[in-house]
């Protein structure tokens, strides 16, 4: 379909709300602040995500293995992984707008503004040499552009030193060279920043006090680090393998805000990956690699994704890059994927007293493994995915340039509605069971709808604003041959087909097997 124009952000929540993929937690009392429940759509398009995510990591690699561990873990746990001392978000309140904000995010968002200017310098010279416009040149050459650079480059290392050290009094110094004001008042009245640990902690049955502590978990890796061994030796596992795994964590972000990007309960889909000390550097190319190919055969474009390396390195990190997506409020992390070295493995080994070592036949020798992990945001995919497929289009064919459709352009094995089966006249008993008995048989194979809500126009509109690769449509024609229209929701082409031919039509185009070829090419 030509020139399709993509949802700004304003219109993508107000999507995800309207046809049922998105919730606000809670609105009936005025909603609850960074937590969201997914609708009857939106839970069948994030559990088809995890689902490529989970397949693509478990059925094609011999050895990596899943694992559920419990969200309640020993405190010790986070005492070892470094959460209870250094978990913390650098915290500057506004002293006229009573607001609180993470120093290091206002500081990355005068960073982004700086970007923003670049870019708008760049994109000036392109629209004014048009294919004559060489842009690295441009880059290096003009005075604007390099000044921006440079001003970019001087507070990204300052940032970056501040993070590193926990300087807060840098970082407060940084907001105030930096003219930062509340974005929501103008004020530029800020207090001294502070740190701020951002575990929820509750208590164990009726045990009081420190005794009774516990932290609901903040990132789902640590549950694959206690179980290292236990994995292992059930499955039998030799270096290098990996344990994969799906759940919730939970984090006490003071900034939660971009609807699900950022929330205070999130879903976490994990790979560790233990590996032989000293090939770090190899794994961590490859993983780096085959993670954006995964990303890429989803259909984002390659301009839409990009890597960032760290320049503030976690203290358990020897390297640790970014995938970011451009969603519409800019590139952001979507994936990352850390060098974790012996770190996790060693700090329980210590404060546990129980051996984390592999003994390994080749070497001969026993050993703490070193770990690559790859760690993506099931929600932050769930907001990619929506915001690249969600476009207004012009319909093909038609004379009125305002005849559009707002069309949710998902991979197939992705939709959360594979087929709609659409009556043409509900009145009409024997077109009904004819469509009701093709919806019957085919929820057996897909997640299928039957709608006769509306006239056949309409129900083609919502079908395409929901993502439903194929419609099929029961009409009068179906009462004498048994075949029926089904179209298609890219195309608009529209064919006969027999009735007992369907499954084996939609079948292959919706297929998960398709994506995950992609991926593994």
């Amino acid at each position: 379909m030509a020139n399709p124009t993509f949802a700004d952000f304003k219109k993508l929540t107000a999507h995800a709300k309207d046809y049922g993929f998105v919730f606000q937690s809670s609105e009936i009392y005025d909603g609850l602040a960074a937590a969201y429940d997914y609708g009857p759509l939106g839970v069948l398009l994030k559990n088809n995500l995890k689902e490529y995510w989970w397949r693509s990591m478990v059925q094609l690699h011999e050895n990596i293995v899943g694992l559920d561990a419990s969200i309640f873990m020993h405190p010790k746990t986070w005492k070892a992984s470094g959460h209870v001392d250094a978990f913390n978000d650098p915290l500057v309140d506004n002293k006229d707008s009573k607001k609180r904000f993470r120093a290091d995010v206002l500081i990355e968002e005068q960073l982004d503004k700086i970007e923003g200017k670049m870019t708008k310098e760049i994109e000036k010279a392109a629209k004014r040499f048009g294919e004559a416009f060489d842009e690295a040149q441009f880059r290096a050459t003009n005075p604007n552009v390099l000044r921006y650079a440079a001003e970019h480059e001087t507070i990204s290392k300052r940032l970056a030193t501040a993070m590193t050290n926990g300087d807060m009094q840098e970082l407060h110094q940084l907001i105030v060279d930096l003219g930062i004001s509340d974005p929501d008042t103008g004020s530029k009245n800020w207090t001294e920043v502070r740190q701020f640990n951002l575990m929820f902690s509750t208590q164990l049955g009726n045990v009081a006090g420190e005794e009774g502590k516990l932290y609901l978990r903040p990132e789902t890796a640590q549950g694959i680090f206690v179980n290292f061994l236990n994995v292992q030796k059930s499955t039998r596992q030799k270096l290098p393998f990996g344990i994969a795994q799906i759940g919730k964590a939970f984090r006490n972000e003071i900034v939660a805000r971009q609807f699900i990007f950022r929330m205070r309960e999130f879903e976490q889909m994990e790979m560790q990956f233990f590996i032989q000390p000293g090939t770090q550097q190899e794994w961590y190319a490859y993983w780096k690699e085959t993670r954006m190919k995964w990303h890429l055969a989803l259909g984002h474009p390659a301009e839409k994704l990009r890597f960032h390396d760290h320049d503030n390195l976690a203290h358990y990190a020897d390297a640790a890059v970014d995938i970011q997506f451009d969603f519409p409020f800019g590139f952001k992390e979507l994936e990352g994927i850390h060098s974790r070295t012996d770190f996790d493995l060693g700090a329980h080994q210590e404060l546990s007293g129980k051996k984390m070592t592999y003994f390994d036949p080749e070497r001969n020798e026993s050993y703490v493994p070193y770990v690559l992990e790859t760690s993506i945001g099931a929600d932050r995919l769930f907001l990619a995915t929506l915001s690249y497929a969600l476009r207004e289009e012009m319909v093909p064919g038609q004379d009125d340039p305002t005849n559009v459709r707002d069309v949710l352009a998902l991979h197939p094995a992705l939709a959360p509605i594979k087929v709609a089966i659409l009556p043409l006249k509900r009145t009409e008993e024997r077109i009904v069971k004819i469509a009701k008995d093709i919806f019957n048989d085919l929820r057996f194979r897909f997640d299928v709808q039957y709608d006769d809500t509306g006239s056949i126009g309409k129900l083609y509109r919502r079908q395409d604003a929901i993502g439903t690769p194929f419609c099929v449509t029961v009409d009068y024609d179906s009462i004498d041959d048994g075949t029926v229209t089904i179209r298609d929701r890219d195309t608009l082409q529209q064919e006969r087909i027999k009735i007992s031919e369907l499954a084996a039509f939609i079948g292959p185009k919706v297929d998960m097997a398709n994506l995950l070829a992609a991926a593994a090419r």
